[in-house]
């Protein structure tokens, strides 16, 4: 695999899995991928936690990604096709990967182990024998604050050494670890920020570009802050982070992504703002807040 020609960038987003009556909504999938086929993403992102992935079975998993790819081959738009997975079980993780191997996705999106806190050469040992497991792509979903466990740049290296494990989603909370695996990553291995509130300081440091939740809304508005960046526009990439910065604090001002949810509900493009338990609706208060959002900034309700 030739990593510095297929490096992974730009404006990435983790889809929202919706939901009616307990059910997958296929009508609003195929909505969803149809709305954001038209916007400037560079992939999607099925079944990862802002979709909800852990409250998925395997067959919905299944359907989900049969629905979105089908939807995205219809339209003959290139833009990636990513797999969520997590897990604290290496050898049910091989053995998914072997599962899904038919399957008509372009890599995936594999967090770190959960609750377990494996020590640097368990996560080494997990991630390699993943890569061994599959052909296509792997992305290293590093966020401690909810696995509990922080990879080393150490340990990211020594996976980037293998050429199908490809780049890292960020959210390791901890900007000089963040910095300094930007200025020592090799060639190829991309770097997505997954802190949205976090975008244009990971994109002015050199990071390749951002998967975020929030992107689901003003979708534009956030590509257009890179490709200022990339065309030297550094004051204009600033105006535009500006205009934007409360957008993610108020989108995750409630457990994610009940209140990006309800935002795509109130927009149309979902039938129902239905998330699964352990996550609830919004509440009453932030649901006004968000109405008044949409309304100042001018969009339909």
């Amino acid at each position: 695999m030739d990593r510095t020609s297929s490096i992974l960038r730009g404006l990435w987003l983790p889809l929202v899995t919706p939901f009616r009556d307990g059910q997958l909504d296929e009508t609003s999938l195929r909505r969803l991928v149809r709305h954001y086929a038209t916007e400037p993403v560079d992939g999607l992102i099925v079944a990862a936690t802002t979709g909800e992935g852990l409250t998925l079975d395997d067959g919905e998993v299944e359907r989900l990604v049969d629905v979105a790819a089908a939807e995205r081959s219809s339209l003959g738009r290139p833009m990636a096709l990513y797999l969520g997975l997590s897990g604290s079980d290496t050898r049910k993780g091989c053995r998914a990967l072997e599962r899904m191997a038919s399957w008509p996705v372009d890599g995936y999106l594999i967090a770190c182990p959960y609750y377990s806190r494996p020590s640097q050469q368990g996560l080494y040992r997990h991630f390699s024998a993943l890569a061994d497991q599959t052909a296509r792509p792997i992305v290293i979903y590093n966020i401690p604050y909810r696995t509990g466990v922080n990879m080393s740049n150490e340990t990211m290296l020594r996976l980037a050494e293998r050429s199908n494990i490809v780049g890292v989603k960020d959210c390791s909370a901890d900007q000089a670890q963040s910095f300094d695996l930007l200025r020592t990553r090799p060639p190829g291995f991309s770097v997505l920020t997954g802190e949205d509130a976090l975008f244009y300081g990971a994109l002015t440091q050199g990071a390749d570009g951002g998967i975020l939740a929030s992107a689901h809304v003003e979708t534009a508005s956030f590509a257009a802050i890179r490709n200022s960046l990339l065309a030297g526009d550094q004051k204009g990439a600033l105006a535009g982070w500006r205009a934007l910065v409360d957008l993610p604090r108020l989108l995750f001002a409630e457990p994610s992504p009940a209140p990006i949810k309800y935002w795509l509900w109130r927009a149309g493009l979902i039938d129902s703002p239905e998330v699964r338990l352990p996550m609830t609706e919004i509440s009453d208060g932030l649901a006004a807040r968000l109405d008044q959002e949409m309304a100042r900034r001018g969009l339909r309700m």
